[in-house]
């Protein structure tokens, strides 16, 4: 299999490839090294990446259509894997117009290419962001999405939206997965277990919002790989028992489909870091503080179908995820 991963040098990007190359695909990496974060851990994936002879990178951004059209052009995919993205709740409160032109101008440059140079599947990247002020638990994309409180999660929703409707004009056939805090070695520096590490180890402050009473549905990357890599090679069908009087958002009458990805487990925040503390074998100073804007108190992922559908369930514990990210932490940060 010939594939792309756009955000190649991100978090889950980097990890797909390196997974993928391990076992012989030819891949193709993009990734504009923005500096939302340090671009040198970006480069150290890459590194990491550059061993491979099956590996090609390119540095190129979603919003240069003339490149991504390009790139399509020459590259000839049976798959694509779209990973790359604005990311960050906080950042699309400050900078909105930076999630308009990765995730909604770069999304449309991805769905062109894709509908001009037709592909096997497209897989894409949405969030669990995207359940917004829903409250009812576990969060399932059998239900409606339309209450976001954030940018990033409007945007989101916004591909979801930007597939079926390529999915039904042009046959373009996709599937989003919707992530649920993913966590791992090479994580983002923006992301809590890397700030509480980093802040315990200083002997510095954390910051524990909604008082520590947040719960998140932590997926460790290993799972998260393996469960792209199993859905890579199954395009969705059309449902042509589609109801259309009672139609489930997750599915479709075209070749379009909607999951969620978590490890259907939430673990209170406070709970989280105690696993922290544990491993780092050092306390942490908890500054506890009212929740943020654009924040939610938890999620809690259904994910049924996606294990039906793959045949693979996401089984790592948070305890052992949080042990092979401070390990990897301890060994990079101490060269």
């Amino acid at each position: 299999m010939n594939i792309l991963i756009t955000g190649a040098a991100g978090f889950i990007g980097f990890h797909l490839a390196n997974r993928l190359c391990q076992e012989g695909f030819q891949i193709t990496g993009i990734d504009n090294l923005n500096p939302y974060y340090d671009v040198k851990l970006k480069e150290s994936r890459l590194k990491v990446l550059g061993e491979y002879s099956n590996f090609r990178f390119e540095k190129m951004d979603l919003g240069d259509s003339a490149s991504i059209n390009r790139l399509f052009e020459e590259g000839s995919f049976d798959y694509v894997v779209n990973l790359a993205a604005q990311a960050g709740v906080r950042h699309s409160l400050k900078k909105p117009h930076d999630y308009i032109n990765a995730n909604i101008t770069g999304f449309l440059n991805i769905l062109e290419a894709c509908r001009n140079h037709p592909v096997k599947h497209l897989v894409y990247a949405s969030s669990s962001s995207v359940y917004g002020a829903n409250r009812e638990m576990p969060f399932t994309p059998h239900k409606g999405t339309n209450h976001p409180v954030s940018l990033y999660a409007a945007t989101k929703k916004s591909n979801e939206l930007m597939a079926h409707a390529y999915a039904h004009l042009f046959d373009v056939p996709s599937t989003g997965l919707r992530f649920f805090t993913v966590y791992g070695p090479y994580g983002r520096p923006d992301m809590a277990l890397f700030l509480f590490t980093e802040a315990i180890l200083k002997g510095e402050p954390i910051n524990v919002f909604n008082y520590g009473k947040m719960k998140r549905d932590f997926t460790y990357i290993a799972d998260i790989v393996e469960s792209i890599k199993r859905l890579i090679p199954k395009p969705p069908e059309a449902n042509s028992e589609f109801s259309f009087g009672e139609m489930d958002p997750a599915e479709s009458y075209a070749r379009y489909r909607v999951f969620n990805i978590g490890n259907s487990d939430p673990v209170e925040i406070g709970d989280f870091i105690d696993a922290i503390e544990e491993k780092l074998g050092k306390k942490a100073e908890r500054n506890l503080m009212p929740m943020q804007d654009g924040d939610v108190p938890a999620t809690y992922a259904y994910t049924q179908d996606l294990e039906s559908y793959i045949g693979y369930k996401p089984n790592t514990s948070v305890k052992e995820g949080i042990s092979n990210f401070i390990d990897w932490y301890l060994d990079y940060y101490q060269k």
